[in-house]
């Protein structure tokens, strides 16, 4: 991710992380919250608990002295450059291309509003398949009606 600044404890979680083996749905176990949701966390777009950020620090071998960096409000997102990541940039790619219809699509099933992104859970599914397995991603937004006044 050359474009993507990464914040200096996101690289210390990552490396603690590779050295002790451990993927993200090992992570979700010890810590009961879901795998994106961690992963968010240690890449700084979401914010833990003193409780939480301990466990994460716990089960990764690190200092707990780590824990205020990760119970702080996070900045979100990329910033204002289009994604060069490959895998990001198909993200981008798929709004450029479905998102007006996907739009279009939740208005005429909901009306007028946006998915939550707040109110939201994302999951990462993997498909098996004899062509060539599958990435399914699953979004799940509380639907959000614009209010008259």
């Amino acid at each position: 991710m050359t474009d993507v600044v990464i914040p200096a404890i996101t690289q210390t979680l990552l490396a603690a992380k590779s050295a002790k083996g451990v993927s993200f749905a090992d992570l979700e176990a010890k810590l009961g919250r879901d795998e994106i949701w961690i992963a968010a966390v240690i890449y700084r777009q979401a914010s833990a608990s003193l409780e939480e950020a301990t466990q994460l620090l716990a089960a990764l071998g690190l200092s707990t002295d780590l824990a205020h960096e990760l119970t702080a409000y996070p900045a979100k997102g990329l910033g204002s450059v289009v994604p060069t990541d490959p895998l990001i940039y198909r993200f981008y790619e798929i709004m450029q291309v479905y998102g007006m219809p996907l739009k279009e699509v939740i208005h005429e099933k909901f009306g007028d509003g946006i998915m939550s992104a707040i109110d939201f859970t994302l999951d990462v599914e993997k498909e098996v398949d004899p062509k060539g397995d599958r990435v399914k991603v699953i979004m799940n937004g509380k639907f959000l009606p614009y209010k008259k006044w």
